[in-house]
């Protein structure tokens, strides 16, 4: 007995370093991108790394603020994010509520069309083509509609929708509601885990745009952050300002530093929103748990 407990202790004393060591491959590159972001230039060029910044310097944030280019491109990142989370939960949502039905016409197929695109598709230029005879290039929608689902996040959504009990829609129907009252009402409320969950995919897929915008999006004025950063970051422009509104004293004095600000204030957004969507999840762990 004595020799199982020393076995277990010296498991848990192993996978608790392997843990720790995981976590410090993840947090340690992170923290290094907070410290030289806080850091002068002088600092950050020399390459040299340091826990905590010897003197913490907010000049590679005011310098990023202070550029309408850096401003405009969180500006389009927040506004794709928001209405194409919107436009792929609206479409997402009702197009599985109404496959969850199994009296609906064409059910069958409708199916079997979204099975084939998760095998099967058209390819990069027909689909350049396609949103090209659209009148779509150069246009936010050109990277919202194309993508305003997918045959995963309905498959999924719709077999937990057939999960709810039967009783919840036929009691709505007695009571006179109508299929919208009973999706708005009944469905979306006890589907609310598995919504968070898909619009916490949604948020970051659409935060971390960047292949379709320099595909779809030839003015440099409607770029979204993520295309900027790689501006910065792989062509090392750290000078993003124009010439009418750059501040030659302030942007003499930043470097690599503006680089991991910028990342840094790339990533906060998603890293603030999710622990409000993450009661959800627990939520539906509870809601799972619950039998008839």
């Amino acid at each position: 007995m004595g020799m199982r407990l020393r076995r277990i202790s010296v498991f848990d004393a192993v996978n608790m370093l392997f843990l720790l060591v995981l976590c410090l491959a993840v947090v340690i590159p992170f923290w290094y991108m907070l410290t030289v972001s806080l850091s002068p230039v002088s600092e950050s060029l020399g390459g040299r790394f340091y826990l905590i910044p010897e003197q913490l310097n907010f000049e590679a944030y005011r310098y990023l603020f202070s550029t309408d280019r850096f401003v405009r491109s969180i500006g389009n990142t927040v506004y794709i994010t928001v209405v194409g989370t919107a436009v792929n939960l609206l479409v997402s949502i009702t197009l599985a509520y109404a496959l969850s039905k199994k009296t609906l016409p064409g059910r069958k197929l409708l199916l079997l069309l979204m099975l084939f695109t998760m095998v099967f598709s058209g390819g990069l230029i027909p689909k350049y083509l396609l949103i090209k005879s659209l009148g779509l290039l150069d246009s936010y929608w050109a990277l919202i509609l194309p993508g305003a689902t997918n045959a995963f996040t309905v498959l999924v959504m719709k077999t937990f929708f057939q999960s709810l009990p039967e009783s919840l829609d036929e009691a709505a129907r007695i009571d006179g509601a109508g299929e919208p009252r009973i999706l708005l009402s009944v469905v979306i409320p006890l589907s609310m885990p598995i919504i968070a969950t898909f619009s916490l995919f949604f948020m970051v897929a659409h935060w971390n745009e960047f292949f379709g915008a320099i595909i779809y999006l030839s003015d440099n004025a409607k770029w979204p952050i993520q295309v900027l950063l790689r501006l910065m970051v792989v062509a090392g422009e750290a000078n993003i300002a124009s010439e009418n509104n750059l501040d030659f004293e302030l942007a003499s004095k930043v470097g690599d530093n503006v680089k991991m600000a910028a990342i840094i204030v790339a990533m906060i957004p998603i890293v603030v929103v999710y622990p409000f969507l993450q009661k959800h999840f627990a939520k539906g762990a509870m809601l799972g748990s619950i039998k008839e």
